[in-house]
């Protein structure tokens, strides 16, 4: 699996404002790339805050970067909406700038057998927030030639009421060996639906990490449903 190395990001919300859209200015964000039409090979994004993005510009095939259903950092230049009256805007028209896949998975129970290949090297989390039913992180580590893995585990076992709140999870880096040699920048973001527990709404959880400097991350959330 591979990391999404970013160097340099900027997320922004789109204006309502027709006059402040220019072929100079840009916005970037996250979203989930939907195939509308197979044959003809169209698609939209749908953004996380819901606006739906329509490309009517673009330099390269995106299916070339991501597929169907597949999460993607997007940066792009709006030149339209559909914005009527007092009706705000709901659909953007686009060129797209350049698009990048995220990295997107679910949460895994550690075990004896897969403790290794998780790993346990240090690693910063910048940024961390709840979008639906995703839990998305912005973190950095360090390496330079191998990739590195992620994931999001919590102990094994089914749960269920009488689970102890808040849930536990471990957000593990494994460097695969790699040398430090360079600060690099990611974003992944980890499908919640393993936390459900039936007759619940919600359900409190804690993320935990350790940094660079050895010190513990944590943050605890609330996952509604």
């Amino acid at each position: 699996m591979i990391i999404l190395v970013l160097s340099v990001f900027l997320i922004t919300s789109c204006s309502k404002d027709d006059d402040n859209y220019s072929l100079g200015k840009f916005w970037v964000g996250l979203g989930i790339l939907q195939t509308t039409d197979s044959d003809t090979g169209s698609y939209r994004i749908i953004m996380d805050n819901k606006n739906v993005l329509i490309p009517v510009s673009v330099d390269f095939s995106i299916y070339d970067y991501a597929k169907n259903g597949d999460r993607i950092l997007i940066n792009y230049t709006i030149l339209d909406d559909n914005a009527h009256g007092s009706n705000p805007a709901t659909e953007y028209y686009v060129m797209i700038n350049s698009v990048s896949k995220v990295l997107m998975k679910g949460i895994i129970d550690i075990t004896e057998q897969n403790q290794d290949s998780i790993g346990n090297n240090p690693v910063n989390i910048g940024d961390i927030w709840i979008t639906g039913d995703l839990l998305n992180i912005r973190f950095g580590y360090w390496g330079f030639n191998r990739t590195h893995y992620i994931n999001l585990v919590k102990q094994p076992g089914e749960l269920n009421k009488d689970t102890v709140q808040p849930i536990e999870l471990e957000f593990r880096h494994n460097n695969n060996g790699d040398e430090e040699n360079i600060p690099y920048t990611a974003y992944v973001s980890f499908r919640l639906n393993a936390l459900k527990i039936a007759g619940l709404d919600s359900v409190k959880f804690v993320v935990k990490s350790t940094n660079y400097n050895g010190s513990e991350f944590r943050r605890e959330g609330v996952y509604r449903y």
